[in-house]
């Protein structure tokens, strides 16, 4: 790995890692990367093409970017830097936004609109594996949302088969914490945009990692441990 430098050393060597630990590629894999244009996904694209020059598994990739029609629309950057990169990509505009209600429109709606999107055009292009940007601290506040919310213990899964087999979803960053990603995309000055949603800076979500971060002051390892805890179910103590 040594013609990686940097935070994108440490960055794809905990990749690495988890892609081998879940066993998320094999030989001759078509990987559709979802890129929202944001650090986490622009930052998984980069790190997988870049990492195909050296790693012994050989796959290739298609950026896989949904407009949903929201009025400052990123595709033209992203088209851009698509190029630039040499990635193959595909951007697919959806019209479920103008047939919406605004008081309708929320975090699920428009994950759920756009995971649709996704799926669909992933089967369309043969992509076995779909690529998310979810990083350490996206999976530990999972967990928590569904503890404190749902009422159940669950979370996202680094390697989630989905639809008979028709489509897996891969986690290649779960390693990762988000201020890496964070380093990494000012170093190397990607051009991502923050959401648009008005209703990101208030999400549970966002509480969560307020939660975390709070947490972390008197426990530093705060966020491994809640990770290693999803690893290490004690059954014997369950009800």
């Amino acid at each position: 790995m040594a013609m990686l430098q940097g935070v994108e050393y440490y960055i794809s060597k905990r990749m690495g890692k988890a892609i081998m630990d879940y066993k998320m590629l094999a030989d001759g894999d078509k990987i559709g990367v979802a890129v929202s244009g944001g650090k986490d996904s622009l930052t998984l694209l980069r790190i997988l093409n870049d990492r195909r020059q050296f790693v012994p598994i050989k796959y290739s990739l298609v950026a896989i970017h949904i407009d949903q029609g929201y009025p400052k629309s990123i595709s033209a950057k992203l088209k851009k830097y698509f190029e630039k990169e040499g990635v193959e990509y595909q951007i697919v505009k959806v019209d479920a936004l103008r047939k919406t209600k605004k008081k309708d429109i929320n975090c699920f709606w428009c994950s759920w609109n756009r995971r649709k999107a996704l799926f669909e055009t992933s089967v369309r292009l043969k992509c076995a594996k779909v690529a998310l940007g979810h990083h350490m601290d996206d999976i530990i506040e999972t967990t928590l949302l569904n503890m404190f919310f749902q009422g159940e213990i669950s979370s996202m899964n680094p390697n989630q088969v989905l639809f008979d087999g028709k489509i897996t979803l891969i986690r290649p960053l779960a390693y990762v914490e988000e201020y890496m990603i964070k380093r990494f995309a000012k170093e190397e000055k990607i051009p991502h945009d923050t959401c648009i949603c008005p209703n990101s800076v208030t999400s549970n979500r966002a509480k969560m990692g307020k939660i975390i971060q709070d947490l972390k002051k008197t426990c530093p390892d705060i966020k491994k441990n809640i990770y290693r805890s999803l690893k290490r179910i004690k059954s014997d103590y369950l009800l």
